[in-house]
């Protein structure tokens, strides 16, 4: 319920976005057209904006026969964390990199890039799923995807701002508002996708971490998939930038701003956090976790350690038995 309040709130605050824009763009003309825009984007993004994200991003759905153990791993991992398995889609990129999409778990699908089963280990990878499957059991993708689809929507509508209404009296700014807006409206929804995208990246690690039961493996990923994203275009991703937020590392190699511009929160920070996870959990950097010593079976006087020493031999003055070393 609170998610579903949670998307209601954002939905209601792009749609004044989009009504500013539109504003300064043609006066009060110029936002009735916005909100029927901005309407109209809303059930598009409700229904559709997760089959737009995945063609945007190259995404193409995969067989099980092309890839068994990955089908494998998601349907594992789904039952885990107690959705529907989603649809498996694959990005064609040699970036190592994910994103989950869809507008509930009913109609989710988890995408991977081919970069990600090529460089990171089983353990890794899973990992990675594990931490897509938490956003889509949070219900993030909804809002996520139609974040992304309300950023480049409102990034077009600025941009086209600059070759509309010239001679627009009902805009108290005139072409000072319009060009304003060119600026403005994008950073705006960037700022809206921060919000977004950030606090729920460590709620998704911190889920993927216990649908998988190794956060390590997922610390690990994080670190190979930051170093590698900066050194690999993924082509899709920076012909849409709007979409970065959706993945699990920022996809956008030529971003390097870790703090106020940042659209997901900085990797060592995310790291750290599931290195203490870890620590509580007693979890090794191999997923695994010290097994209980058995209890043991035989009598006699403990000499500390788990160990006891058993009494068989001689009698005491007490009429007990007395080990052998005493």
């Amino acid at each position: 319920m609170f998610n579903m309040f949670r998307t209601f709130v954002l939905l209601a605050a792009l749609t004044a976005l989009f009504m500013v824009v539109g504003y300064f763009i043609g006066g009060s003309s110029g936002m009735m057209i916005a909100l029927v825009f901005a309407v109209v984007t809303n059930l598009f993004g409700y229904w559709n904006s997760d089959k737009l994200v995945l063609r945007m991003q190259n995404a193409v759905p995969v067989e099980r026969s092309r890839v068994p153990e990955l089908y494998d791993m998601v349907d594992i991992l789904s039952r885990k964390a107690g959705i529907p398995t989603p649809a498996v889609y694959l990005i064609q990129s040699e970036q190592p990199n994910a994103f989950a999409t869809g507008r509930d778990p009913q109609h989710a699908a988890v995408a991977v890039s081919s970069g990600l089963l090529k460089h990171l280990q089983t353990r890794e990878v899973a990992a990675v799923v594990a931490h897509e499957l938490a956003h889509i059991r949070n219900r993030d993708t909804l809002t996520m995807t139609i974040t992304a689809t309300f950023a480049g929507a409102i990034s077009a509508l600025a941009q086209f701002g600059l070759f509309f209404g010239g001679g627009n009296r009902d805009n108290p700014m005139g072409g000072v508002g319009r060009l304003a807006m060119v600026f403005l409206a994008p950073l705006a929804a960037m700022l809206v996708q921060m919000a977004v995208s950030r606090t729920r990246e460590y709620e998704a690690d911190r889920g993927g971490a216990e649908i998988s039961s190794d956060p390590l493996a997922l610390a690990s990923a994080l670190q190979k998939i930051a170093a590698l994203a900066g050194q690999t275009v993924n082509v899709a991703a920076e012909r849409n930038p709007a979409m970065a937020h959706m993945y699990i590392i920022n996809p956008l190699s030529g971003q390097r701003m870790d703090n106020l511009f940042s659209t997901h929160p900085d990797t060592a920070n995310r790291i750290e956090a599931l290195r203490k996870l870890a620590a509580l959990a007693h979890v090794d950097d191999k997923g695994r976790r010290p097994q209980p010593r058995p209890a043991p079976t035989s009598t006699g006087r403990d000499i500390g350690g788990g160990w006891r020493v058993p009494t068989v031999g001689r009698t005491d003055e007490n009429g007990g038995q007395r080990g052998p070393w005493g």
